[in-house]
């Protein structure tokens, strides 16, 4: 992954376990409503992984955590 895209794709990361958590869902539930591995998700929300994610798998999680997909780029300092 590009450098310049790291620390957005983390940010993007902790977005998606924000909202999955206050969902009440597992990885693996997340994971099994888009259709990846649960391992995938886990690398997709993890701090310090450099785990790409297509734009139809993002429009996914964000349509199963039943999210507007800006939400999950609305970054917090």
């Amino acid at each position: 992954m590009d450098e310049k895209h790291a620390e957005q794709m983390r940010l993007l990361g902790l977005n998606i376990a924000f909202y999955r958590r206050a969902r009440g869902l597992t990885q693996s539930e997340l994971a099994e409503a888009v259709q990846i591995s649960r391992t995938h998700m886990s690398n997709i929300e993890a701090r310090n992984s450099h785990t790409s994610l297509s734009l139809n798998k993002l429009l996914d999680i964000a349509d199963a955590l039943e999210v507007p997909v800006k939400s999950l780029f609305e970054f917090r300092n």
